[in-house]
């Protein structure tokens, strides 16, 4: 389309929903002529339509009053529409014009055709990653898949690229709504595309070091650092955590050192080893008692494994808290 054509098409556009008060059938009969009539007054001279006829809307007022139409009572909320879209589209076509000649061409829409096959490639796998998020429940990665399948696809893949050809080498010829449907399912391929380029920088800045990372939700999407503690209650450093699918769990954001970002070896449980919340006992140190209650033979030598003591009385047992308790200090181990 050339330059002359697009400011008709906006022109007629802006005619129209100046009389969009009018019946459909009666709006038809003033504009039916209008493009054949404004192509002939932009070759006979030089000047923009808008600089011969005047404003679009005062030309519509014109059109109303010969035909003896009642005049526009305000504007209804589809004028408003009709000529805001209107608006839009003139403003569009002139920024057109203006970048077309920094590119080397008439109009930049000149230079985007010389890109609609590339655009047609990357409609086809954009189409097909949008099939293989919803079929795989959200995770992908740079081939697309069917229903976890790579093969499947792949057929996909090569499908939908033919089909998106096909219909970019028709879509001059298509009608006004499956033009309309084309045109909206392009615009949700590219928010698509968008999103999929956030969360692939998500993955690049925060990683998931070698494997698929699992998101846990609430009630632990708040925790910060995982602090592992064994049978003894001392803290286990290098923990990682999987489910019973042996898929790893990520839980938290390393946040105590610049380090852990650039070694990822690092990033083992706990992040944080200097924040651990009880203080580890140190190796070789007795259980605590299983109650307060209970006072420990002073003759008896305590086992470190916390079964039984020289003596035959049965050694203490319970939950290690990696704290001593408060009333009765922790006999001191024999070496």
């Amino acid at each position: 389309m050339t330059v002359a054509e697009q400011e008709i098409t906006d022109y007629v556009a802006r005619v129209r929903a100046a009389l969009a008060d009018l019946p459909p059938g009666q709006r038809d009969e003033l504009t039916e002529d209008l493009a054949d009539h404004l192509a002939e007054v932009a070759a006979e001279a030089e000047g923009t339509l808008v600089e011969r006829l005047g404003e679009p809307e005062t030309y519509a007022a014109e059109l109303r009053a010969a035909a003896g139409a009642a005049p526009g009572s305000g504007r209804n909320l589809d004028q408003r529409v009709a000529t805001a879209m209107a608006r839009f589209r003139g403003r569009l076509s002139t920024l057109d014009t203006r970048l077309g000649p920094p590119l080397g061409y008439a109009t930049a829409s000149d230079f985007l055709q010389l890109l609609r096959p590339g655009w047609w490639v990357l409609r086809g796998y954009l189409a097909a990653m949008l099939v293989t998020v919803i079929s795989t429940g959200g995770s992908f990665g740079l081939l697309p898949r069917f229903g976890g399948e790579l093969l499947a696809g792949m057929i996909m893949l090569v499908g939908f690229v033919l089909a998106s050809i096909w219909i970019g080498r028709r879509s001059g010829r298509l009608t006004r709504w499956p033009r309309s449907a084309v045109q909206v399912g392009s615009a949700v391929l590219v928010v698509f595309a968008f999103a999929a380029l956030m969360q692939a920088e998500d993955r690049m800045r925060y990683g998931d070091y070698g494997y698929d990372q699992t998101s846990v939700n609430s009630p632990y999407d708040r925790v910060r650092d995982v602090f592992v503690y064994d049978s003894e209650g001392r803290l286990v450093e290098n923990a990682r955590l999987f489910d019973q699918n042996g898929n790893p769990i990520r839980l938290g954001y390393p946040d105590c050192s610049e380090e852990v970002y650039d070694k990822p070896n690092l990033r083992a449980y706990p992040y944080c080893p200097e924040q651990a919340p009880f203080v580890p006992r140190a190796p070789g140190a007795p259980l605590p008692p299983a109650s307060q209650t209970s006072t420990p033979d002073p003759t008896s030598t305590p086992d470190p494994s916390g079964t039984a003591s020289p003596s035959g009385t049965p050694g203490p047992t319970g939950t290690a808290t990696g704290l001593p308790p408060s009333e009765t200090p922790p006999p001191t181990p024999t070496r």
